[in-house]
């Protein structure tokens, strides 16, 4: 079934935020790797919305290795002039002539199934994939590039460690094939920081919003493709776990903010500070829904719980980002996007 648009309100939200950025952005071309994923969607109707609502000209030439899947999913965006795709893998794309102000890296194999039975094919997708794209970015004289790496790069979180700043030195286990997933985002940031472009590194942790995968190792997910099947909504484990989520309106804002004025070969988390557990966030989506859907606790007995939570003071002291859309409302614009039929607003 085809994606539905975004709401209005999130996408007033976005530009409401970042207005004076895209203008900075106006004549410009844009290369994005990544833009069929959750990131990506969420960032090309923001780009389309911002050149309608502000009359701007920003392009995008977008790496997919099947646009066509792309545009069955996102017919509102189709065929939209602003948007070029380049049929390829991250890893061997041919380079597309002429020159890009900012590339935008977001491309990687967020796959929890791929990271476990094919490691190898993981650490090789994101590592060739952010060197091939460094050599890209290079010959088309690119000004800035953001990468979007991912919190995994602190290993496990200290029980005793509330949020994890940039500057904690912790770090997966190499000889996990389990880790490598992690360990490719440390090695791409390295060849981010070793290249000839400036490069923004944004650390990425979870988020919510529509988009999100359903059918994933995302637990936000999980919950909300159960809740919106009637329930229950099942817990794998018992709840413990600690995680936040960061909705997609104000991830928007914070990579656009990152892309533009990011400080480069400086890494910033990219989530929300608020941390909830997995039984927290459960039983918060099954407020929004009347009647409310049981909760379900499968495991017997207790599991060790992880903690993956980020601080944010960094992005906020520099760029003056916060999390604006709390965790209520994030999962209650999801809801709304998931079970309203809406119509096109974006020719």
């Amino acid at each position: 079934m085809a994606s539905r648009p975004l709401l209005s309100e999130d996408v007033d939200h976005i530009l409401g935020h970042t207005g004076p950025l895209w203008r900075e952005l106006d004549g410009e071309r844009l290369f994005i790797t990544g833009g069929t994923g959750f990131f990506g969607k969420w960032m090309l109707e923001s780009l389309i919305n911002a050149n309608r609502r502000l009359d701007l000209d920003i392009r995008a030439t977008v790496l997919s290795r099947d646009p066509q899947a792309f545009e069955r999913d996102m017919p509102h965006l189709a065929g939209n002039p602003a948007i070029t795709w380049l049929r390829g893998d991250v890893r061997d794309f041919k380079f597309p002539a002429g020159e890009f102000s900012h590339v935008l890296h977001m491309a990687t194999a967020a796959s929890a199934a791929l990271n476990d039975t094919a490691p190898l094919e993981m650490l090789a997708t994101i590592v060739d994939g952010t060197r091939h794209t460094l050599e890209f970015a290079e010959q088309a004289h690119c000004e800035r590039l953001l990468f979007t790496s991912s919190g995994a790069v602190y290993g496990p979180q200290p029980e005793k460690l509330e949020r994890i700043p940039e500057d904690y030195r912790g770090g997966p286990d190499p000889t996990d094939p389990r880790a490598a997933y992690a360990e490719g985002k440390r090695m791409a940031e390295m060849l981010c920081t070793l290249g000839p472009v400036p490069c923004v590194i944004a650390r990425c942790f979870a988020f919510i919003g529509p988009h999100l995968p359903l059918d994933a190792h995302f637990a936000a997910g999980n919950f909300l493709r159960d809740a919106l099947a009637g329930g229950p909504i099942a817990l794998t484990g018992d709840g413990r776990s600690v995680r936040s989520y960061l909705y997609g309106a104000d991830l928007v804002c914070w990579l656009l903010h990152l892309l533009i004025r990011g400080t480069p070969d400086h890494p910033y988390n990219v989530g929300s500070p608020h941390a909830t557990t997995t039984l927290q966030l459960a039983e918060a989506i099954a407020m929004q829904l009347s009647p409310q859907p049981r909760v379900s606790v499968l495991a017997t007995s207790p599991v060790p719980s992880t903690r993956y939570v980020p601080c944010t003071n960094a992005i906020h002291r520099e760029l003056a980002l916060t999390q604006r859309v709390d965790l209520p409302a994030a999962i209650r614009k999801t809801l709304k996007w998931h079970r309203e039929i809406q119509t096109p607003r974006i020719p």
